[in-house]
């Protein structure tokens, strides 16, 4: 693979390939066996590791806990249908706006 964003794509793609694949020998396949619960607890797991290594200051462990919570967040969207250009969408909708003034409209709902 390269260290281009198609990595990315590949990637969410194979893992949206694994949901039927043998839980036994497919890490992924195990992931959706033990149900969106055990998902959700990964990502916040992989969350906590890369807080962690930031506050270590442990550039080589942020690189790492990085990719891993990309391929836990990527299990859970696919386990919840949702596809990568939804989630590039709301990016763009957001991109130019003020982070403070994006996040107050979200507050006022």
């Amino acid at each position: 693979m390269s260290n281009s964003p198609e990595v990315l794509e590949a990637l969410f793609q194979t893992i949206r390939d694994r949901k039927g694949a043998n839980p036994e020998t497919s890490y992924t396949a195990s992931l959706y066996a033990k149900g969106t619960k055990k998902i959700a607890q990964k990502v916040g797991e992989e969350g906590v590791e890369l807080a962690l290594a930031a506050v270590q200051g442990d550039r080589d462990e942020i690189v790492s806990e990085s990719a891993d919570l990309f391929y836990h967040m990527f299990v859970l969207w696919a386990d919840a249908g949702v596809e990568p250009s939804e989630i590039y969408a709301k990016l763009a909708e957001r991109e130019g706006l003020s982070g403070l003034t994006e996040k107050a409209s979200r507050n006022k709902g």
